[in-house]
């Protein structure tokens, strides 16, 4: 902090201002100062002075939580010997201040947590703190907040304290968690009916479930499992309580999901579950939700821990398939959310049966989801007074959705022809309400295509049927029935005869507002499957797209119109497609040049990206098939275009939005035409780099690759594209070399390393000649420790690629040059990027990055074996082998196994196992 440290005065009334000022201007300046004052030295000296004034709750609450931020991302800042002392003032102050608020507590609670962990000379703390408050009853309470946050606090992320000193203390806590659960046994006896303190107790005892340290045979005979299932049995229990105690008993089946090694404490909750199904059956009848869910939360977790053992002994010992009664109970629940917390079971149940593909086993299995089908189906229905089209962005509607998903998943074990007929009969044979109908319509759709489309008379059948309703149906129903149509486009495609009526029931729905997304949807899935029938219906289509507008469509149905139609347009003879693109395009052409006109007669900007995301979906699905030394037939549409492309993208150059769209749309017309598009070459990337010095759109960036994709291998291109590489680069680096630029712009550094990425493959030699190589791969060294996902792989991937160009087709003539030239790179470079590599996964990047890691490590191996072994020992020896609480990150003999693994590789995986092992010491 700039000034020096602020006095308490000017702290607490920041705080003050925090909490009360009714300027939100103020509240923003208090909050922005008081995030300085947390990140400074002085925090430390602040908090705990204010913890000692004890002035109001919220500036202990800050004091507190400040406390517990510094303790996890700043413990590095105080020297070892204080570490003592500020173990002794945080129990001083959550003794003192344990009434005044629980969230004071629990902040400092996790602080202490948090100092346990990191304090390697605190040894036993769990033991110290149990001696020293056991005896004391006003300290019950906080004691217990501690040894709850305490076993969350070791898998947490904030704190880096390495895979040994995570061993260590989950040894530690081991060793010492028949002490925690003997105090919360006696914790619940002094209790009698103090229901907070229960709370709590249940609370404490799921932290130590969840990881994974509890004792199962101590556990298994231990009172406390007995006080939990009476909680749970009992009519009385308030909401809050049976809550916890729910949670706990979730927590205990989670921990035992190696069920063979935890049998005394499995059979004992297996049992314990079973008691249950009558307090759910008083749940139900008294209209309790909040109970009802608590009890399927248990019942779905018991049957996720025996999952595998119902699948393997169904019906004998522990796969008792009660378990499936209980959970189809709870199916049978009016409230769908009931049901929906069961769905990961069913879907891993599904998966289980149907990797083990054993007939005897889904014999046994199929009723009990030939019953879960039908309650499905009966919750899928929408209320009788429901009015219009069913919604799908709502609850309800995201709950049919994933319906739907099960549904697909699990329709194996039925059969789906089989439920498809059933379903079908009950619409056939009884005279249901319109609610059921557009139900049983709603799971035939997620059905449809998993049924076989050939010689299927009961398809057909469908089919006529569904395209005859008539008009008067509710609406629910003849939009579920199009989307049945929509999914059923493989029939149609067997049975061109169907093709006509079923263009004719979904143009219907096309002219009607409600329908007519949904209608487009289906067309467009028929236009996909049926590409060659629906030819001779081209016509229609391109009416239907020249009047786009006049339906009312969502976007997403509008360009999925066009879709299909450039799809069935590629379809055509080669002679007419030109024509007929050229028609398909004109519509946005003239609306894109009617903007354009506005805006000059005007000075209004109007936004045209609707008009580019169609001509975009128009050239990336047009894809007619080509000969050799043919024209291709929509490479003179796309030079008629450009000048209206290159008018909006002059006009919007300001707009990130706009541009995007204009380079999306250029990059498909570029791509839909290939080498084509050379007459466009030249003017597009003067545009391009002209507009970039001045708005530096990353999507530029991204254009170029593809133009490097297309052009990297033409030899009279080369020049111009490392050209327009060069002229792009230098106010990329600009950007990218500010404060925190890497971080802040990330979609730049994505782009940037996939346009260099193409030049290496494409034309590497003209890349690793030029002089700009070298600024483009120390901008990628840097980069490495950037943690964002497609940036990151982005960075990797070139460094890869171009590594591997010094080993690749070792059989071309231009290798010996490709071969020295990388040569030269790693030496200038290599000691320097592996160093880097080694810190930033170790330090910088989450666990899904290290494939990636691992893949350049193997290439710079596989290219210089004996440099890459040196540099590797140098990067080893530059990591810290002990943290700020003096815990040893990592011994010798794990550096010299590590070098030794990596080194001795042969293959790359074996790489990416070792870094993953290695890089738990530094989290």
């Amino acid at each position: 902090m700039e000034g020096g440290k602020p006095n308490l005065a000017l702290v607490y009334q920041a705080v003050q201002a925090l909490y009360h000022d009714p300027d939100p201007a103020g509240k923003e300046r208090a909050s922005v100062w008081l995030g300085e004052l947390q990140r400074s030295m002085y925090a430390w000296e602040i908090s705990d002075q204010l913890l000692q004034l004890k002035q109001d709750v919220e500036s202990c609450y800050f004091a507190a939580q400040t406390m517990k931020m510094k303790i996890q991302t700043s413990f590095y800042e105080l020297p070892p010997e204080t570490h003592n002392a500020l173990r002794e003032s945080l129990l001083t102050h959550i003794q003192n201040l344990k009434d005044l608020s629980p969230i004071i507590v629990t902040q400092l609670a996790l602080a202490i947590a948090d100092l346990a962990l990191q304090m390697a000379s605190w040894k036993g703390c769990v033991h110290t703190l149990i001696e020293k408050y056991n005896n004391d009853i006003s300290s019950m309470s906080f004691l217990i907040e501690i040894l709850t946050v305490l076993p969350e606090e070791v898998h947490s992320r904030s704190l880096r304290i390495g895979a040994n000193r995570r061993t260590e203390i989950i040894e530690d806590l081991a060793y010492y968690s028949s002490t925690v659960v003997t105090l919360l046994t006696s914790c619940v006896e002094k209790a009698g009916s103090d229901e907070k303190m229960l709370i709590k107790v249940f609370r404490c005892l799921g932290s130590w479930f969840n990881l994974g340290v509890l004792d199962s045979n101590f556990m298994a005979s231990n009172q406390l499992l007995m006080v939990l299932f009476q909680v749970l049995q009992r009519d009385q229990t308030s909401t809050n309580l049976h809550e916890a105690a729910s949670d706990c008993v979730c927590s205990s089946l989670y921990a035992i999901e190696n069920v063979e090694t935890n049998m005394g404490l499995a059979l004992q909750l297996l049992q314990g579950v079973l008691t249950l199904e009558t307090a759910y059956h008083m749940a139900v009848a008294r209209e309790d939700l909040d109970k009802v869910l608590n009890y399927c939360r248990i019942f779905t977790e018991l049957c996720e821990t025996f999952l595998e053992t119902t699948v393997r002994s169904p019906g004998q010992g522990m796969g008792d398939l009660r378990t499936l009664e209980l959970l189809l109970i709870c199916a049978g629940h009016p409230q769908y959310e009931v049901v929906e917390i069961s769905f990961n079971f069913w879907y891993r149940l599904g998966e289980h049966l149907y990797k083990i593909n054993d007939a005897a086993l889904h014999t046994i299995f199929r009723p009990y989801i030939q019953r879960l089908l039908h309650c499905l189906a009966r919750h899928c229905q929408l209320d009788p007074d429901h009015d219009g089209i069913p919604e799908d962005t709502d609850d309800f509607g995201e709950f049919r959705m994933r319906v739907s998903d099960l549904v697909k998943d699990v329709i194996f074990l039925v059969g789906s022809m089989e439920c498809f007929s059933q379903l079908y009969s009950t619409l056939k044979e009884g005279n249901p309400s319109w609610e059921v109908t557009e139900a049983v319509l709603f799971i035939m759709a997620a059905i449809a295509k998993s049924v076989d489309p050939d010689n299927n008379p009961t398809l057909s059948e469908v089919l006529q049927q569904v395209v005859l309703l008539p008009e008067t149906v509710h609406m629910a129903v003849r939009y579920t029935s199009i989307e049945l149509v929509g999914e059923m486009s493989e029939v149609v495609d067997r049975n061109p005869r169907f093709l006509d009526p079923v263009l004719n029931y979904l143009m219907k729905g096309l002219r009607e507002k409600s329908l007519a997304s949904a209608a487009a949807k289906a067309i467009h899935n028929i236009c996909s499957v049926c590409r060659d029938h629906m030819a001779q219906h081209f016509q229609g289509l391109l009416d239907i797209a020249r009047a786009l507008d006049s339906f009312v469509l969502s976007t997403e149905a509008a360009v999925g119109l066009l879709k299909g139609t450039a799809l069935v347009l590629a379809r055509l003879p080669l002679e007419k497609i030109a024509e007929c693109l050229s028609d398909l395009c004109a519509v946005q052409v003239i609306a894109l040049k009617k903007l354009l006109t506005e805006e000059s007669t005007n000075g209004k900007s109007a936004d045209p990206t609707v008009w580019l995301d169609r001509l975009a979906v128009i050239f990336r699905h047009t894809n007619p098939i080509v000969e050799n030394g043919q024209t291709h037939p929509c490479q003179k549409v796309i030079q008629e275009i450009w000048p209206v492309l290159s008018e909006t993208l002059n006009t919007h150059q300001a707009d990130n939005r706009i541009v995007e769209r204009c380079c999306r749309c250029l990059r498909f017309a570029v791509r839909c035409v290939g080498k084509g598009s050379a007459s466009l070459l030249q003017p597009l990337v003067t545009q391009m780099v002209s507009v970039y010095q001045v708005y530096p759109h990353s999507c530029f960036l991204y254009l170029g690759s593809i133009l490097v994709d297309e052009y990297g291998m033409e030899e009279g291109c080369r020049q111009g594209l490392l050209d327009m590489l060069q002229a792009l680069c230098m106010p990329t680096f600009q950007l990218l070399e500010q404060q925190n630029g890497l971080r802040n712009h990330p979609d730049t550094v994505d782009d940037l390393f996939r346009l260099a990425t193409r030049f290496v493959q494409r034309s590497p030699v003209t890349l690793l000649s030029s002089s700009i190589i070298v600024h483009i791969i120390q901008c990628a060294i840097a980069a490495t420790s950037l943690d964002h996902r497609d940036a990151n792989c982005s960075v990797m991937k070139f460094v890869r690629d171009l590594i591997h160009t010094g080993v690749a087709n070792d059989h071309e003539e231009d290798f010996e040059v490709r071969k020295q030239l990388i040569g030269q790179a790693m030496e200038q470079h290599g000691q320097q990027l592996i160093t880097q590599l080694m810190h930033s996964c170790c330090f910088c990047l989450p666990p899904y990055t290290l494939p990636d890691v691992a893949e350049v490590l193997w290439e710079v191996m596989v290219f210089d074996r004996p440099t890459f072994c040196r540099w590797l020992e140098n990067a080893l020896k530059g990591l810290p082998k002990e943290t700020s609480g003096g815990a040893v990150t990592v011994t010798h003999k794990q550096l010299t196994d590590f070098h030794k693994q990596v080194t001795s590789a042969e293959e790359c995986k074996q790489v990416c196992w070792a870094i993953r092992e290695f890089t738990r010491l530094f989290r």
